[in-house]
């Protein structure tokens, strides 16, 4: 059996809501699995010093990144599809969380709720 707790319902989950992407740590602590064979697992080319390879079914997929010196992000459902599919665990417990509030995610906040009232007086003066 497959399980994955969630604080929210998954429509949320499409949806514009931000929650946390996993690193190499939180992967290894939900798997049981160490630091190396979590590297192992991704699916990654750092000979080739190649940064977003094509989607693999048998490899932990990570999120693109821009830089070798991003850290490897995952996301949640791709880390419980690895260890179902190819792991081959009977029960996996992934929580989404949202992040933690901060400074920077707050001031986003109030950008984004400004933008949308100036989209809303811009289309109110538009309509006859």
């Amino acid at each position: 059996m497959f399980l994955m707790d969630l604080p929210f319902s998954s429509p949320e989950l499409t949806s514009n809501n931000a929650y946390e992407l996993m690193d190499v740590d939180a992967i290894q602590k939900a798997l049981g699995r160490s630091r190396a064979s979590v590297y192992r697992y991704a699916n990654t080319d750092p000979t080739q010093g190649l940064l977003n390879l094509p989607y693999d079914p048998t490899r932990l997929n990570p999120e693109l990144r821009q830089s070798d010196r991003e850290p490897l992000l995952f996301h949640p459902t791709e880390v419980s599809r690895f260890a179902r599919d190819v792991l081959k665990m009977k029960q996996v417990t992934i929580q989404v969380q949202e992040p933690t509030q901060n400074e920077t995610n707050r001031l986003l906040r109030e950008i984004l709720q400004e933008l949308k009232s100036l989209n809303q007086a811009i289309a109110s003066l538009r309509q006859p």
